[in-house]
């Protein structure tokens, strides 16, 4: 009811012609009210929509009786609103200026689908277009979409097309399986998409015509807005706004909201010192808002012993910086992320924690570095210009040497909270000078979390800069975050990228373990002819140095090739030489590879045995680690299954997945909902089955793991077909089947085919 009404409302406001701002002020009501009215998020009292109509020439009587429905209605008809993704950044405090060109833009929104916005930078083209967005919220209940491309990001990789179209359909809510890998492919699901949807798309900072051209949207009624310093002439169709620096009158209302009020003195000055610039006005009005004791001419005096140049406003900036304010301020220019902690921004000075703290506070109230969130720090992108050029002879390699060391370091201290086996010989060179609370479970994870792009950022550039040690570890330690994110493809490029550094190394316990995790990643992609070499070559190595750990978890690996080729009695040849190599002080080495050897016994359907060799070990598994117990629980469970116990089965398959979310392991939590659906089908009780089965795969496609969808996928239609489905067990096979092909997860494609003949 309220949804009929509100699409009455927006008729009414096309009818108008006029923008929400100039439709809040003839009608006196306020534009915060209509984007509600509109929207269908609230009720208008009656007067107002008289007050629409009589703006629109309407004569209001026949909106009474759909007024008085959705007035006495219920309140649940804006439930889709509430779901709509609303991606758009922090509008502006106090928008000022630009009247002439968010008209402009606010009436293109009404008869084009696209509008570039171009400038040179710091000319506010972002500010004009998220505010403009903010402003256009109600006309778009289909979503806002936000997308920084970075084109012109200093230090930063721009977004292809072919990401930015990933990303853009991920927040449509297309699961990973469903995106295809070409960019054409992508950018016509991207039209079809979005033509179904009433939405605006913000793509903010493009390089060039090309970087958006795929980004484009087709059919529909959605608008798309395109920031850039670079204009869009080989765009057709595309309604073009141009920024230059502010007209006077509206760079001086811009400067005095920004200094928090006016001042005497000469306020033409200090606009011509700034070029008129609205960046550049509003880090000079932010030094005169915090010296209270200064007026404008003493503005206009610091202004003057530079040139007229606009970033001589920077440069005044600077100048007032101690000289340990001014190194961070250079030192941060180099960060390779999107933001920094002050334990990063500590390591990367190499100073006291609270030595950075008190530096970042300073900067902040220059407002030469931002907080967008408490003790999250970044750089507008052109004073992350200003901060490079201040130092353009500085060596980055030592910086960011010891920036990388703090990601080791908090990396290793979540190793020792997390169940990981593999000894990794990771070289810290510098310790930080501090870490933050990494003391108990939840908050290493948590930490691994709110870091990982600054991570992975920080591995990309200690590669570039070959700077070997952090590369290798880095790549090594991120392994830690598989069970949780996924992303194994990910890892997999960040141990080939590594690779030559850890040969340049020169230590053979490093290029095992990294030949090693290669190798353990390479299985988890399914890529099992690839995974062999590099895990034989990493036994080579351990055998070679007397790892007797690390050389039993490397058959461990081998096994699980095994086991995946259904080859079991190989399997339990290389875990019995694994367990040979082992003493009895190597528990938790010793439980895991008992466990593998369980998972081989019930493969050649030797069901008691399984359970007798787990049984045997499962106390001390308990005493180590909840991941250890879970993968006895997960034996336990497969043996009862195939011992004719599905009740027991299913019981130890929901232990395993409660042991999953306490641990936070989403992955491993997906095999066991997959074990719980498989009981329940042999219990008969079809449609709780396929509600756990379902939950598992759309775990695994967010996360991006094709071959972990199909591990889930062969065991639940085997199940479908043990137990007379056999439509249900072809259509979960026929699924493998494609996702095998289409991921060249070549085992996999021969043993579905076997099994969709069967159950055809």
């Amino acid at each position: 009811m309220r949804e009929e009404l509100a699409g009455r409302l927006r008729q009414l406001r096309e009818l108008t012609g006029r923008s929400l701002r100039e439709l809040a002020r003839d009608i006196h009501v306020s534009s915060s009210s209509l984007s509600r009215y509109f929207s269908g998020q609230a009720v208008p009292p009656w007067p107002t929509v008289v007050a629409l109509c009589r703006a629109a020439g309407r004569d209001p009587r026949p909106l009474r009786e759909v007024w008085e429905r959705a007035k006495d209605g219920p309140q649940t008809d804006t439930v889709a609103t509430a779901t709509v993704r609303n991606d758009l950044p922090h509008d502006i405090t106090a928008f000022t200026g630009r009247r002439a060109e968010l008209d402009v833009l606010l009436r293109a929104a009404r008869n084009t689908s696209v509008v570039a916005i171009d400038g040179m930078g710091g000319v506010g083209k972002s500010a004009l277009a998220v505010h403009a967005a903010h402003l256009l919220i109600a006309d778009f209940p289909g979503g806002q979409l936000y997308l920084d491309l970075h084109g012109f990001t200093p230090g930063r990789e721009r977004v292809e097309p072919a990401e930015a179209l990933r990303v853009l359909l991920a927040v449509l809510g297309l699961p990973p399986g469903r995106i295809p890998d070409g960019v054409a492919e992508r950018a016509a699901l991207w039209r079809s998409e979005l033509a179904t949807r009433r939405a605006i798309v913000l793509l903010d900072n493009a390089a060039d015509a090309e970087h958006v051209r795929d980004l484009l949207p087709g059919a529909g009624q959605s608008f798309v807005v395109i920031t850039s310093r670079r204009r869009m002439v080989e765009l057709d169709g595309v309604q073009p706004i141009s920024l230059d620096v502010l007209p006077i009158q509206e760079a001086a209302e811009l400067f005095v909201e920004s200094a928090g009020g006016a001042r005497p003195g000469d306020v033409g000055e200090v606009l011509r010192r700034c070029g008129n610039l609205p960046l550049a006005i509003r880090v000079a009005a932010a030094r005169l808002r915090h010296r209270p004791a200064w007026t404008l001419d003493t503005l206009v005096e610091r202004l003057r012993e530079g040139g007229p140049v606009v970033s001589d406003v920077f440069e005044m900036s600077l100048r007032q910086l101690d000289p340990a304010q001014r190194r961070m301020f250079g030192l941060l220019g180099l960060v390779p992320g999107e933001d920094i902690d002050a334990y990063g921004a500590a390591a990367l000075a190499g100073i006291p924690l609270a030595n950075a703290r008190a530096l970042l506070e300073d900067l902040v109230d220059a407002h030469l570095v931002q907080e967008p969130a408490a003790g999250r720090y970044r750089m507008h992108d052109l004073l992350r210009q200003v901060a490079r050029a201040d130092d353009a002879a500085l060596d980055p390699v030592p910086a960011i040497t010891r920036l990388a060391d703090y990601y080791l370091s908090g990396m290793l201290a979540v190793k020792k909270l997390v169940e990981i086996l593999i000894p990794l010989p990771v070289i810290v060179s510098q310790p930080p000078p501090a870490l933050p609370d990494l003391s108990g479970y939840d908050k290493v994870v948590d930490w691994m979390e709110t870091e990982w792009v600054n991570l992975t950022t920080a591995f990309s550039l200690a590669v570039e800069l070959r700077i070997d040690a952090p590369a290798v570890g880095l790549a090594q330690l991120a392994t830690i975050s598989e069970a949780r994110r996924g992303g194994t493809a990910q890892l997999r490029r960040g141990l080939e990228l590594s690779m030559p550094a850890a040969e340049r190394l020169g230590d053979r316990r490093v290029l095992a373990s990294h030949r090693y995790l290669l190798g353990a990643v390479l299985l988890r992609v399914g890529r099992l002819a690839d995974a062999v070499p590099e895990l034989e070559a990493a036994r080579v190595l351990m055998a070679a140095e007397g790892d007797v750990i690390s050389e039993a978890l490397t058959l461990l690996q081998l096994a699980d090739i095994r086991l995946y080729t259904a080859d079991a009695e190989g399997a339990v040849e290389l875990l019995h030489q694994a367990t040979v190599l082992l003493s009895p002080r190597e528990a938790a080495v010793l439980v895991r590879v008992r466990t593998g050897l369980g998972l081989a016994l019930v493969q050649l359907g030797k069901y008691d045995d399984a359970r007798q060799v787990v049984t045997e070990v499962i106390e001390t598994a308990r005493g180590l680690d909840r991941q250890t117990e879970r993968w006895c629980l997960e034996v336990l469970g497969r043996a009862a299954l195939g011992l004719g116990d599905a009740r027991t089965a299913l019981d130890l398959a929901e232990q395993t997945v409660a042991l999953n979310r306490v641990t936070r392991h989403p992955i491993l939590e997906a095999a066991s909902l997959t074990d719980a659906a498989v009981a329940l089908r042999h219990l008969g009780r079809t449609e709780e089955a396929a509600a756990r089965h379902a939950e598992a795969v759309h775990i695994l496609e967010r996360a991006g793991e094709p071959h972990r969808v199909v591990l889930s996928l062969l065991p639940y239609a085997e199940a479908c077909l043990v137990t007379g489905d056999r439509d249900a067990a072809a259509r979960h096979f026929q699924a493998a089947l494609d996702i095998g092909t289409a991921h060249g997860i070549d085992y996999v494609v021969s043993a579905a085919r076997t099994r969709l003949a069967r159950a055809s």
